[in-house]
């Protein structure tokens, strides 16, 4: 009886020692839940004018359901409404404020979700590097905002950025002309061949003469064979008032084409304002 009984206490410890082997959990023997949002980029050096993919996944690891997931996607540095605009997303996506956002529905307990935002580096973007953040919310709760990966824009070694301003003066103390001059600056990093800018005359402007200009109508064509980086070319041309020109009127000129692309939309246009109290008494 002795030895049943010692082999039943035995049996009963090995037992007892094996449950508790299995309810035992090694610290972070478990897998950890995924983060409330991560993202991917598909490129990390972009340039003006590309495109490139953002994908944003969502976990949701509350005892609750969030209703009316979103992706959201911001810029740390600068404002990423500045940096990109949306090609498109493969779920209902649009801007929002400062941000980007993409719509999910609601997600569960324990549910994920993935969107892809399809972006395209603006013309205007700044150079320089932009932390992008990602951040999941919804319309009962948001979670933290979290760092993501950083991209850089820099300049296309193949662009030449040509910027283009614009003077005007008339061409003596009583003179029914003004002598407009049209400046293209390349601030590279390429030569810039093919260079034409175009000036609009508004009503009561006519086309006089140039040297480096042809009109036709109120519209000059100014042609510049080429601007190395880092140079300036001008082009003068002279329009005349008419006998009823009275007022402020406002001429604008522009890049019309130039090679190669040209990285920066912002800088190619300028405009000038004039008066005109009679068609012989002219102020800019």
């Amino acid at each position: 009886m002795d030895k049943q009984r010692r082999r039943r206490s035995i049996t009963i410890l090995s037992t007892v020692a094996a449950t508790a082997g299995m309810l035992f959990v090694a610290p972070g023997a478990a897998g950890a839940a995924p983060p409330s949002s991560a993202i991917d980029v598909s490129a990390t050096s972009l340039q003006r004018g590309e495109t490139f993919t953002v994908t944003e996944t969502l976990f949701n690891d509350r005892d609750f359901t969030v209703t009316g997931a979103k992706a959201a996607l911001y810029g740390k540095e600068t404002p990423i409404t500045d940096v990109v605009d949306v090609v498109s997303c493969d779920v209902a996506c649009g801007v929002l404020g400062s941000s980007l956002r993409a719509g999910v529905g609601d997600l569960g307990p324990g549910q994920g979700a993935t969107v892809t935002f399809t972006l395209k580096v603006k013309d205007t973007a700044p150079d320089g590097s932009v932390t992008l953040q990602d951040q999941f919310v919804g319309d009962n709760y948001a979670f933290d905002t979290l760092d993501g990966p950083a991209v850089t824009i820099t300049p296309a070694m193949d662009s030449a950025d040509v910027g283009v301003s614009l003077t005007a003066a008339p061409t003596g103390v009583l003179s029914s002309q003004l002598t407009y001059t049209i400046t293209a600056k390349n601030s590279g990093p390429a030569a810039a061949t093919g260079v034409k800018l175009q000036a609009s005359l508004p009503s009561g402007l006519q086309f006089a003469k140039s040297a480096d200009c042809t009109a036709s109508g109120r519209t000059v064509t100014c042609a510049v064979p080429s601007i190395a980086s880092g140079a300036s070319a001008k082009a003068s041309f002279t329009a005349r008032a008419g006998l009823l020109t009275i007022g402020t009127f406002t001429t604008t000129a522009q890049r019309q084409a130039s090679s190669p692309a040209d990285p920066n939309a912002a800088n190619d246009k300028a405009s000038r304002s004039c008066r005109a109290v009679t068609s012989l008494l002219l102020s800019c």
